[in-house]
């Protein structure tokens, strides 16, 4: 092997750190350009070296290869506070308000890079290489969002808001049972950085004040494990499934004060299954389900408009939490082989609703409010092997409005979001 792979593998893993995905909860649509452009369906046609991210065990029917991508992400995300609040608090733990108005986050565009590599060890057997992100969480409000809070919990700084994100390493092994059928294994590393700022008034609300906010970054590495299968069934239709377990991650240490379980932070498990099947020689229809259990991660599910008491202060197990539900997410798309040279792709999701209205309160810093994806792409077979790809997907704006009772008392409001995302990729065919 080349000596400067592990350099490069390392330069793409540093590119890839800085970045904001928040899609399905902080679940990317898909993985890769090519299975982007079908809105992430694809568990049953596997198409490139980032196939494993989705099912493990189509990377055996990929051959020898490389892709390498680009994706330039925009969210547009924000919060808006109603001029309707009650009278100030009259004393500790009384219910507070956000100054009314309309509050958008900055930074806005981020640069995502991907990485993939597949080697055919014979004809029944492959391993890879997969480096990739599974999402992240950015808010940067650039004001003291919470300066009314300041009974008891301490004045409010600025900025507002808060940076998480993770970087994920698969190694996918394939084999192939029989002629028809394929199963995969990926075990992952996962790395998570976090930090939070201008949450000072909730440091009151805690177990613990000072591992709460203004902490600088923090970092929690785990690892977990992917599973699947793909059959085909006849000589049109195939069959996939793939599930990924919890991905168990160390403490956030440094906000123990402010995710349940005392900086508990794990990856929640997913389950996808879905077909692919050839309408036409030349069109094939792709159709997956997939389930993301995020009441198996507390500091994620946990209600955040429930009674307060020491049991439910931020930090303990049964601390406040983002309210974060299971959600199915439905994927549809079309591939047309237009010819030898050109595939052209489309395709639209459509998920659950993550959390309920009176939930809206503290998702202000995570405003994961989307539910519908559209893609459109291509891929485009160039001379020696290569081959250029590209997927845009529009995730349209969604709005979420509720009522926190607990926390700001009659005032209510809502957080919403809206993105766009374009993908580049090259790929090299040693075939």
């Amino acid at each position: 092997m080349d000596r400067r792979f592990p350099k490069f593998l390392l330069l793409v893993g540093l590119l890839s750190w800085p970045l904001a995905h928040a899609t399905n909860g902080y679940s990317p649509t898909g993985f890769g350009t090519a299975n982007k452009g079908l809105a992430g369906a694809g568990v049953a046609l596997p198409q490139d070296a980032l196939a494993g991210a989705t099912n493990p065990a189509g990377m055996v029917y990929l051959g020898e290869r490389i892709d390498l991508g680009l994706a330039l992400f925009s969210p547009d995300r924000g919060f808006t506070a109603d001029d309707n609040a009650g009278p100030p608090p009259a004393g500790p733990g009384d219910p507070s308000s956000v100054t009314p108005g309309n509050y958008d986050s900055r930074r806005d565009l981020f640069l995502i890079p991907h990485f993939g590599w597949n080697h055919q060890i014979d004809q029944n057997r492959s391993i890879g290489v997969l480096l990739g992100a599974n999402g992240g969480l950015n808010t940067d409000y650039g004001t003291d969002v919470w300066r009314n809070f300041n009974n008891p919990g301490g004045t409010a700084s600025s900025p507002t808001g808060v940076d998480f994100a993770q970087l994920f390493l698969g190694v996918p092994y394939a084999h192939k049972l029989n002629e028809r059928h394929a199963i995969g294994i990926m075990p992952i590393v996962a790395v998570q950085r976090f930090k939070a700022e201008g949450l000072e008034p909730f440091q009151a609300l805690s177990v613990d004040s000072t591992k709460v906010t203004n902490n600088g970054y923090d970092y929690s590495w785990g690892y977990g494990l992917r599973i699947g299968w793909l059959g085909q069934m006849t000589d049109r239709l195939s069959l996939g499934v793939s599930a990924q377990s919890r991905l168990y991650m160390t403490e956030f240490d440094d906000y123990s004060g402010l995710f349940a379980e005392q900086g508990d932070f794990d990856v929640p498990p997913t389950v996808t299954a879905g077909l692919a099947f050839e309408l036409m020689p030349d069109v094939t229809l792709v159709a997956d389900w997939q389930r993301i259990f995020f009441s198996e991660v507390d500091s994620l599910s946990n209600p955040n408009d429930t009674a307060l008491a020491p049991a439910t202060f931020l930090g303990a197990d049964d601390g406040l939490g983002f309210g974060w539900k299971d959600i199915d997410i439905f994927k549809l798309g079309v591939q047309w082989q237009y010819s030898p040279k050109l595939t052209l792709r489309a395709g639209v999701s459509h998920a659950d609703q993550l959390f309920d209205n009176g939930q809206a309160l503290f998702n202000v810093l995570a405003p994961a409010t989307i539910r519908t994806h559209a893609s459109l792409g291509f891929t485009y077979r160039l001379m020696e092997g290569n081959a250029v790809s590209l997927a845009y997907t529009r995730a349209f704006n969604e709005t979420i409005s509720g009522q926190n009772p607990l926390l700001t008392g009659p005032q209510t409001g809502s957080v919403r979001m809206d993105q766009h995302e374009l993908e580049l990729s090259w790929s090299w065919l040693f075939d």
